[in-house]
Order: C-alpha cells, then structure tokens, then sequence
C-alpha cells in the first residue's frame, strides 16, 4: 500500500532516532501508561528534534491547562515540552473516548443496571473514528501550525442519559445508579480491575460528576465538516 513501516519504542531513544530519520510531519500519539508519560514523551521529542523533524500534531486532553482529571498533568508537562522544543506543534486535546464506556454497557446489559460515581455530570465524548479522521485532517490540509483544538463530540449526554438509551435499545428497563467513589472502585475490582486501576477509574468518574469531560466548542465537527457520531449510533455499535 506504499506504507512504510518502522517499528519503535517510546522508551527506546535509539529505536526512536531511527524511526523519525526523514520524517517531516509527526503524529505523536501520547503513550498509553500513565506514570511514564513524561519521560517517554520526553524521548520522542527530543528524537524529533535530533532528526529535523519539522511539524508535530500530538493527542493531549480535552482542556488540559485546567482539567481536574489525573491524567490532565502529564498532558501538561508534554505540552510544555512541545512549546520549549522549537518544533511547529498542533495539538489536538481529545475529549472522552465513548468507547471507554463499552465494557460498562455490556455490564449494564448483563446485570440490568449502569453503574458509576459520575452523578449528572456531562459528558461531551466522541467516538475514536472521529477523533482520528480529525487528526487526518490537521495532517493533510494546511492552517494547523501553532493551534490548540478542544475536541468533543457535540451531544452532551449523562450517565442517565447513557443508560435510557442502553434501555432503549435494548427494550429493557436499564437505570443508572450512581454510588460512591469507593463503593464503585471496590465493584470494579471485583470486576477484574487492578485496584489501583480501579480507583484511577472511579476517580475520572468523580471528575466527570464536576462537568470536566464537557465541552460545548463542536471543534471538532467543525475539523470534521460533519457531525459527529451520535450517543445512539455509538450505543448501537457497543451492543451489535
């Protein structure tokens, strides 16, 4: 397909100089395990730098400047590195995945009922496809050097929200209950979580209960020229 493939690891400065040789544009996808973020964004930038590497568009999060959630820091940091390194930098700050909701809807479907720690907050996610196709599009057209895209999906929705339409899709009564930040982190142990993970989890929940997953910007159906994908086509894809 004319794709060449280099293989690399963000924790492998010498993998990392070899991959980026020649390489004018960079989509530099934040490492997926938090804790080591820092230092392994770290290396990717200074491979970058090494190796003339021109432009980099990199996946932060949504409002990452100001967001409450854990993960928020090491965003911040990577930022701040990217803004020091003399690089063109786009960033696109991705709100919440809807994915990220899949395994709790099939549970919900399972057990006959949603739970989380996330109260009424709102939730502006959108699906991974809409994420990526606006990455393809800050890539391939021009305008992007130097911009900060807030990302989300244009429907706003809730927990309840998420549950009613589980429920009707499903023709099932499906209620959202909400519990404490402890009560749910011990159910997803027992869920097979780690527990460190589990309370990382819960804690995204408690944040969500504080509106900081929303965002009522449509950057990204506006990148998209479209609208983004729909909490009812996303519900339909977790359950087909």
């Amino acid at each position: 397909m004319g794709v060449d493939l280099r293989a690399s690891d963000y924790e492998d400065r010498e993998s990392l100089d070899a991959a980026l040789e020649g390489v004018d544009t960079l989509m530099f996808i934040s490492a997926s395990e938090i804790g080591k973020r820092v230092s392994q964004h770290r290396n990717v930038i200074e491979a970058a730098k090494s190796r003339g590497v021109k432009r980099v568009v990199y996946t932060s999060l949504l409002h990452a400047d100001r967001s409450p959630i854990s993960l928020a820091d090491e965003h911040r940091q990577t930022e701040k590195m990217l803004a020091e390194s003399g690089l063109e930098v786009t960033l696109l700050r991705n709100g919440w995945y809807t994915e990220n909701y899949a395994a709790a809807v099939q549970a919900a479907v399972a057990h006959g009922v949603l739970v989380g720690s996330a109260g009424e907050g709102r939730i502006s996610s959108a699906t991974r496809d809409d994420y990526a196709q606006a990455a393809v599009v800050t890539l391939t057209t021009g305008g992007h050097a130097g911009k900060t895209y807030e990302l989300s999906g244009d429907e706003a929705y809730t927990l309840t929200d998420l549950a009613a339409e589980v429920s009707r899709q499903t023709g099932r009564e499906i209620p959202y209950k909400d519990l404490p930040r402890d009560e749910y982190a011990h159910i997803l142990t027992g869920a097979g979580l780690d527990a460190g993970f589990a309370a990382v989890v819960a804690d995204f929940d408690v944040a969500a209960s504080e509106d900081a997953l929303y965002d009522e910007g449509r950057t990204l159906s506006q990148l998209l020229g479209r609208p983004t994908v729909s909490l009812a086509q996303a519900v339909d894809a977790m359950l087909n």
